[in-house]
């Protein structure tokens, strides 16, 4: 086997350059398996590197199953080496046209992001993010070793417990549970509220996870219209008798995709049927700290024998900074608790850490009042340009990330998003929020990603090419 000098790069590792040639050669089939290296005194020479340099480079190659070894006869290219394609994975993925355009929506795909979930990294406040995170790791009350603490971190469950209180629902620190993220507070309270064949009740549109966490648990869903004026009170009363729908998986405020907020007259009147019909409701706050002037939540309103309360930190903070919580009758608390200790969903300490920080220290409320005022801006600026291109905004702008728009008369919300994942622009249609055929003409904005004149550009000439198409 020939084995060629390595031209190396100033300001990378040797070890990490050595590992990443070695490897292109053997997954390219340069190096054919079961065939062997030189010797690590003919390495060292033909790279110009040292005996340690060298060993730990084919090291870390054993780690990845790419080289074995054996005592007194060398390394060997392994011979299961050989990796499929990227693309040949990627093709196992479902290939249909929903599955494609939902997954750049989950990923870093695309340098404009008008239809993704998250605010721009550039939004963020990093620094205090990293200022907190190198106190957290300095602090001898950080627990390295050890796991975290339950039912979550007590004096972040206590500042917890205060933010709550100034938003009108006042708890015992044992109703606060935290979680790692959101998608697993709500997996575990599915699993402890609602049994295969029980059927829950999901908004119309709504977070297209909803939809797929329902389906693994083996539930119905059902859905209720969201509109302007909140429901369509007889249908939502129809629908309760008829269905008997054990849970309500909801957003009260700055509802996703909509963008809605119920009006306390509306919640009144969901919270009156609802417990007419012993629907218990989960409601989903990951987006209410982003509203300018929230309405009460339907936890404040009701209490939690009749309302779940989940939240967290990731829409606003970092996607990567993923603490979340659940408030919950003193029973459902204490089962929750356990299910995490079961599960292994304990969640980080080092993450709880910043989070409390962050909350106690005053950053947090800085940084939320700074996205609040730049997300009410940018919105206003979003939505006279879409209105410009011909869309129609049923809900109004009220704040937050997202804007619920309606396309131009003939045009295909899915074939316009596919059509913008081939420039590199990533568009959230309607249909991937639920299956009603009347989405199929909506489209989500995120309005930090979508106030950039050359994704106004973009999408005015995607509306101009898909009106002009046979």
């Amino acid at each position: 086997m020939f084995v060629s000098a390595i031209t190396f790069v100033e300001g990378t590792p040797k070890v990490q350059q050595i590992v990443q040639a070695f490897s292109q050669a053997i997954e390219s089939g340069e190096w054919t398996p079961g065939s062997k290296l030189p010797s690590v005194r003919e390495l060292t020479q033909t790279l110009g590197v040292s005996k340690f340099t060298l060993n730990e480079a084919l090291d870390r190659l054993r780690g990845r199953n790419l080289l074995t070894s054996s005592q007194g006869r060398g390394y060997f290219v392994a011979v299961d080496s050989v990796r499929p394609a990227l693309a040949t994975w990627v093709e196992l993925l479902p290939q249909d046209l929903l599955s494609v355009l939902r997954r750049p929506l989950a990923t870093a795909y695309g340098d404009l992001r008008p239809g993704g979930g998250h605010l721009p990294e550039a939004w963020l406040d990093n620094d205090a993010i990293r200022q907190t995170l190198r106190s957290v790791v300095r602090a001898p009350s950080l627990r390295i070793a050890g796991l975290g603490t339950p039912a979550g971190l007590l004096p972040l469950r206590q500042a917890l417990q205060q933010k709550l209180h100034g938003e009108g629902l006042s708890v015992s620190l044992e109703q606060i549970i935290t979680t790692p993220n959101t998608v697993q507070g709500l997996d575990m309270l599915m699993r402890l509220l609602a049994r295969p064949g029980d059927t829950v009740l999901l908004d119309a549109p709504c977070y297209f996870n909803f939809h797929a966490n329902l389906a693994l648990h083996g539930v119905k869903g059902v859905t209720i219209q969201r509109r302007p004026d909140g429901f369509d009170f007889n249908a939502l009363e129809q629908l309760l008798a008829e269905h008997r729908p054990s849970l309500y998986l909801t957003t009260s405020v700055l509802q996703n995709p909509t963008g809605h907020s119920l009006s306390p007259s509306q919640a009144f009147r969901l919270l009156q049927l609802t417990q007419q019909y012993a629907c218990h409701i989960i409601e989903d706050d990951l987006y209410g700290d982003l509203h300018p002037n929230p309405p009460p939540r339907l936890a404040a309103l009701a209490g939690l024998d009749q309302v779940t309360y989940l939240s967290g930190f990731s829409k606003i903070l970092s996607a990567n900074t993923r603490v979340s919580f659940v408030v919950a009758a003193p029973q459902l608390a204490a089962n929750l608790t356990n299910m995490k200790l079961m599960s292994g969903g304990v969640t980080s300490e080092l993450f709880e850490q910043i989070v409390y920080r962050m909350l106690s220290e005053g950053s947090y409320a800085k940084h939320r009042k700074r996205m609040v005022q730049r997300l009410m801006e940018a919105g206003g600026r979003v939505e006279q340009w879409l209105k410009r291109c011909g869309c129609e905004l049923p809900m109004g702008y009220e704040g937050g990330m997202f804007i619920w728009a309606h396309l131009p008369p003939g045009i295909n919300g899915e074939l316009l998003a596919q059509a913008a994942l081939k420039e590199g622009m990533v568009l959230a249609p309607g249909a991937l929020f639920g299956y009603d055929p009347a989405h199929r003409d909506s489209m989500r904005f995120n309005v930090a990603h979508s106030d950039e004149p050359q994704v106004q550009q973009m999408f005015e000439t995607l509306l101009i090419k898909a009106s002009h198409a046979p």
